[in-house]
């Protein structure tokens, strides 16, 4: 077994694809990549927040912090005793983020996010001072308050492709987005509504820098722009009756996580 990983420095940029191009998109991306080690999974999130959902929205417009905080798992029916991840991402204000996380129950981190209860499966002391803040700076309940769903094919890049340097650049693909805000768990299902439209896929490509010039090629060939979107933020303001929706971004590169 692989160790976890529990610190990133990657950059993420987002497109909006449509169904109707996604099989010949793949094709050409495997010129240039292989499927990952498990390329085909489902990921459930857990999004703790306020009951007014003031960490989303100082997210959203910057008023405090950059951060999201999220249970997920990789299992498609997990149990009180599985192994989720809990992670925190952040952004600064140059736009460099870093993604921290640590392995334990739903249980366990449920009881940590909500009362602060630590158990010997919880020993990341970065995570954990993170977590203690978060509950200073809101001082108000932390809880589930959103579940988010969808399917996943993930790409990664061939160890050598001729005329350029490796870049371990990762391709994910999901589609099938689900959410609900009623009844967060990770216990009852994937049912929800759906966040897109049943045409639409999110691509995400995650590389430590610049996207190589094959990868550039490949996106002018297909006339994808990169796009401003959160999953989080859109089933926000589906929920409480606001438009929202993916918009190209002219003006960032994308976002840095390490």
């Amino acid at each position: 077994m692989k160790p976890i990983e529990t610190s990133f420095k990657r950059i993420e940029t987002k497109y909006i694809v449509s169904k109707e191009i996604l099989d010949k998109l793949i094709q050409d991306l495997k010129e240039y990549s292989v499927e990952d080690d498990y390329p085909i999974s489902t990921i459930s999130n857990i999004y703790f927040d306020t009951e007014d959902f003031a960490v989303l929205q100082d997210d959203d417009f910057g008023n405090k912090r950059k951060e999201k905080v999220r249970m997920r798992t990789y299992l498609s029916q997990p149990k009180a005793d599985s192994q989720v991840f809990l992670e925190i991402k952040t952004k600064d204000q140059e736009g460099v983020g870093r993604k921290f996380r640590l392995l334990s129950t739903p249980i366990s981190i449920l009881n940590f996010m909500t009362k602060g209860h630590l158990d010997a499966s919880i020993t990341d002391t970065v995570v954990i001072e993170k977590v203690k803040k978060l509950h200073q700076d809101y001082k108000q309940a932390i809880k589930p308050r959103m579940y988010i769903y969808y399917d996943r094919y993930s790409l990664k890049e061939k160890k050598y492709i001729e005329g350029y340097d490796y870049n371990k650049i990762r391709i994910t693909i999901d589609q099938n987005l689900i959410y609900r805000d009623e009844n967060v768990s990770l216990f009852a299902g994937n049912q929800g509504a759906p966040l897109l439209d049943d045409n639409t896929v999110i691509m995400e490509i995650k590389a430590p820098g610049n996207k190589p010039q094959w990868l550039q090629d490949i996106l002018d060939k297909y006339g994808l722009m990169e796009h401003k979107f959160s999953k989080y933020s859109c089933a926000y303001h589906k929920s409480q009756g606001l438009p929202y929706g993916p918009r190209p971004s002219i003006e960032s590169a994308g976002t840095a996580y390490a």
